[in-house]
């Protein structure tokens, strides 16, 4: 979820006037919880963000509506904030970029009425190099990279742990300083030596040179071209918890759950076509995670 996109300003200024003013047409024509969504209107509007959610939806979903007989119209954004209230204005018929903790934030802190319904997408961390091809090849005393913000630091020291190169994260714990590591002198979690350097995630790819192994957030590795030019040596597993926590959802307004065009849209995004394209365009990089709808 997370990331710089390309998008047409003017279309997404429309929308953000629009939502932020209170303009759309939809707009306060119906109670939450009742449906708005017209299934008579064969047009799908889906808000998303450009890589790789809107390659997704231009790529293969709109194909597969169109055999359908609906019409799938992308709006790529590249900001979280404004997709959100033109969803809530009416403005879209659902949008695609965001996790269900991201979404139920939104809900709270802005007033929004959004629901999950259907789980599409994860954007796992991968472990990068562009001088070994195995994790066994790892001297002692590698360099290792990591993000430098809690949250992605502590992700990535369990893909280091899951791939056996760290055997616990020590004393970098969550309330540890992220901008250098206990975690190199600790023989205990660490009894290879590896030193563990903090860095801007959105650097890390740029960084990789001077690395021996980067843990890498998916976007910034597509971002880089990583996948197909140095291949993940590891990709991060997930439990069924944080397969749901780190899922990209579709969304749509309360209410539009199980409107007719929105139950085409969720089979069209959970279809084996759209499967097949993920695993042989991401390559790693971005995973299916084809899961129902969550509260």
């Amino acid at each position: 979820m997370k990331k710089r996109v390309f998008t047409s300003l003017i279309l997404a200024a429309t929308l953000a006037f629009t939502a932020l003013t209170g303009c759309g047409n939809n707009a306060g024509k119906a109670a939450v919880g009742t449906q708005t969504v017209d299934d008579n209107d064969k047009k799908i509007t889906v808000g998303a963000t450009d890589v790789p959610h809107a390659q997704i939806l231009n790529d293969v979903v709109k194909g597969i509506l169109a055999e359908e007989g609906y019409e799938l119209e992308v709006v790529t954004f590249t900001d979280y904030v404004i997709p959100n209230k033109a969803l809530e204005s009416g403005e879209l018929d659902a949008n695609y970029f965001q996790t269900l903790g991201y979404m139920n934030q939104q809900n709270e802190d802005a007033g929004l009425h959004l629901a999950t319904v259907a789980g599409v997408h994860i954007e796992p961390m991968g472990i990068y190099s562009e001088k070994y091809t195995s994790l066994s090849e790892l001297p002692d005393g590698a360099k290792i990279g990591i993000p430098n913000d809690p949250d992605n630091a502590s992700r990535a020291l369990d893909v280091l742990i899951q791939k056996g190169v760290l055997v616990s994260k020590g004393q970098y714990g969550e309330d540890a300083t992220y901008t250098e590591s206990s975690l190199t002198k600790d023989a205990e979690a660490n009894p290879h030596g590896y030193e563990i350097t903090p860095l801007d995630a959105a650097n890390l790819p740029r960084s990789l040179s001077d690395l021996d192994i980067a843990v890498i957030n998916g976007n910034y590795a597509l971002a880089s071209d990583l996948p197909s030019s140095h291949p993940a040596l590891e990709i991060e597993e997930f439990t069924e918890e944080t397969t749901v926590k780190r899922t990209n959802f579709l969304v749509v307004k309360q209410g539009n759950e199980n409107s007719v065009k929105i139950q085409a849209l969720v089979k069209a995004l959970q279809s084996d076509e759209v499967k097949q394209y993920i695993e042989e365009t991401y390559k790693g990089a971005v995973i299916p995670a084809f899961i129902g709808p969550q509260n």
